[in-house]
């Protein structure tokens, strides 16, 4: 079996010898405590008696209770995002390394539950963290804790039993940290019980982005394995995974409830579905999580470094894993050094063993959005994953750019409904939507509650759409018509409301709703249910300092174009930014044979033309010439 270590000293993962298929997780602070996974349909908990470091008890896993409980997201059908991979032809699969931050909050509660014990609470939310780093290995995703943070003190942010205010409250904390802090995810966990049976809620398709990329969790278990199931599950939000269908989730309960359940019991949520990675791979596509390229900074990781965790650090050359799993030909796993003769031993920019000419492209750009980014001939690692600054302009004006994505109502019509439809005049989403209902609204205020539309928003409620067809194309969805007088004529406008159970009811996304980041006016985007100048992305005042040749990458910087130098593409050059690497300068070679090969040509058709010429002239001299003799001849 195949794997990659964990970042934590504490917390290694191992095989069991002989299994295949086995895994065990194990936290080594203050007795042992972990999971081991023997098969898919077996596997145990290991816990510390209470009160004991030295004795131990294990049981089968299906045994730990997991409280009943639901996540706060909307029920999403897998139909909602495939309109995702029509914005782009790639199908290859991507892996990425996602590093996350954990800003942990445990409530007077849990500290209670700890006795007060500062580091048992951190000891618990790091062997949680670990969780869940085993469950998104499965999708070919390491979660890197970069960050863990406990308020012992005072709230940093409004915490209270309502799960929306304070998911938005602590997405507005984290939006100061970034500025400190970077990180691509943040999960609040708090003791703190939500209202009815929610136990977590975060936003869909928001991973990596500096205002929605976090979940806030209810710690709902005395054991971590629980609440690491609940983050894994809004985490798996942020990645754009909606919850399960029916026919989703085939295990059995001896192998392991699906993580992306709407609701949550015993057993306990450790498995993703095949419908959750196509979920997965539509999103990425889509352009969605472009940090997800970036390698984490190691030299943040929470828990320090160590050779052989398979994480290039500080004072490594190389780090290809321990040695029974490394296979990498140019590095010593011993010592983490590189072989004799070798420059490098990992990254895109390292061929066999050494590192490749600068200006040579690692990542090409993939959609309008994204930007490509060139190997520097220094470093062995592709420059982190940049693209366009949100609110630059894309798809000729019509859209913006936004989180590496390009949005416009006409893809999110057609997602809808399907081939022909297009969206409605503007009165119809004005007048719709000013009802502040489930059938017209601009999604839910901070108490769960519908809102209702100003005639400036109105394009940023429920989406309304012009179509032939029947029905929505999502099987659970129902088309709501309203009929419209516009300059004398009848208009027909389509919106659609998708039924939810009682377990979906504190749901925060709607399908229905148009997305955030479209365009809703000159200079104007949807930002939580609201029309918002695009003066708050600052893309208006980063574009000034390119000089006309070149246009802003997300850290604020200038990517020029071919023939202009960074940083302010003011001076001749070669293109690119300070961040992406400097582009492959053009050989004038190609141009060289280009000439040469012109002048030929030229010349090859210069001399048939002259012989075409000559060659006319010659034909009547000849006649000329022979005349006289044929006449003799005929006397």
């Amino acid at each position: 079996m195949s794997w990659l270590r964990p970042v934590w000293e504490t917390q290694p993962l191992w095989t069991i010898q002989a299994i295949r298929e086995s895994s065990v997780v194990l936290s080594t602070c203050r007795g042992l405590r972990g999971l081991i996974v023997i098969s898919n349909n077996l596997s145990y908990i290991l816990e510390p008696l209470p009160d004991s470091q030295e004795h131990h008890f294990i049981y089968r896993s299906e045994h730990l209770k997991v409280p009943h409980g639901s996540c706060g997201s909307k029920h999403l059908e897998s139909k909602v995002t495939d309109w995702l991979a029509e914005l782009t032809g790639r199908t290859e699969p991507r892996y990425h390394r996602v590093s996350l931050i954990m800003a942990e909050f445990l409530f007077l509660f849990q500290f209670q539950k700890n006795k007060h014990d500062l580091q048992a609470t951190k000891n618990k939310l790091v062997e949680a963290a670990n969780y869940v780093d085993k469950f998104y290995r499965s999708l070919n995703i390491r979660i890197a804790l970069v960050g863990l943070e406990v308020w012992n003190d005072y709230n940093k942010c409004d915490i209270s039993e309502n799960p929306h205010s304070t998911l938005w409250s602590f997405l507005a904390w984290r939006r100061k940290l970034l500025i400190h802090k970077k990180h691509d995810n943040a999960q609040l966990i708090t003791g703190m019980s939500f209202h009815g049976t929610t136990i977590g809620l975060a936003p869909l398709m928001a991973m990596c982005s500096a205002y929605q990329s976090g979940g806030v969790n209810m710690d709902h278990s005395e054991n971590a394995i629980g609440v690491a199931a609940t983050m894994a599950h809004e985490i798996g939000h942020n990645f754009g995974m909606s919850h399960d269908s029916v026919g989703c989730c085939s295990t059995s309960p001896r192998d392991g409830g699906c993580i992306m359940a709407a609701a949550t019991g015993a057993p306990f949520p450790r498995v993703f579905n095949e419908c959750n990675r196509k979920e997965l791979e539509r999103y990425l596509q889509s352009g969605g999580g472009m940090c997800l390229y970036n390698m984490p900074d190691t030299r943040t990781i929470y828990g320090g470094q160590r050779c052989g965790n398979g994480y290039l650090e500080e004072g490594e050359e190389c780090d290809c894993g321990e040695a029974e799993e490394c296979h990498n030909p140019c590095c010593n796993a011993a010592n983490c050094t590189l072989k004799q003769g070798a420059e490098c031993a990992h990254g895109t920019c390292c061929h066999k063993c050494k590192l490749v000419s600068p200006g040579t492209l690692c990542r090409e750009q993939e959609r309008t959005c994204d930007l490509p980014e060139y190997c520097s001939g220094k470093s062995p690692f592709c420059p982190a994953n940049f693209y366009q600054m949100d609110g630059t302009p894309c798809e000729d004006g019509r859209a913006y750019c936004y989180n590496g994505m390009c949005l416009t109502y006409e893809q999110q019509c057609l997602q809808l409904w399907g081939y022909g439809a297009r969206p409605a005049p503007d009165l119809c989403f004005e007048k719709v939507n000013a009802a502040g209902d489930s059938y017209g609204n601009c999604g839910k205020d901070i108490s769960g509650n519908y809102r209702k539309c100003d005639t400036r928003s109105a394009k940023c409620g429920k989406i309304q759409c012009q179509s032939s067809a029947s029905k929505p194309l999502e099987s659970n969805a129902v088309a709501i018509d309203t009929t419209i007088k516009l300059n004398g004529r009848e208009v027909h406008c389509r919106g659609t409301h998708v039924y939810r159970n009682e377990e979906d009811e504190g749901d925060i996304l709607d399908p229905g709703l148009v997305m955030t980041g479209t365009k809703c006016g000159d200079s104007h985007v949807c930002f939580e249910g609201h029309c918002q100048n695009t003066s708050f992305f600052d893309s208006g005042h980063c574009g000034k300092k390119c000089n006309g040749h070149g246009i802003c990458n997300n850290n604020h910087n200038c990517h020029c174009f071919s023939g202009w130098a960074p940083p302010f593409c003011d001076k001749p050059g070669k293109g690119g930014s300070v961040d992406s690497g400097p582009m492959l300068e053009k050989s004038p070679i190609p141009i060289i044979i280009g000439v040469l090969v012109s002048i030929l040509l030229l010349t090859l058709i210069g001399i048939a033309f002259c012989c075409y010429k000559w060659r006319a002239k010659l034909v009547p001299i000849k006649k000329t010439i022979f005349a006289p003799k044929k006449t003799q001849h005929s006397r």
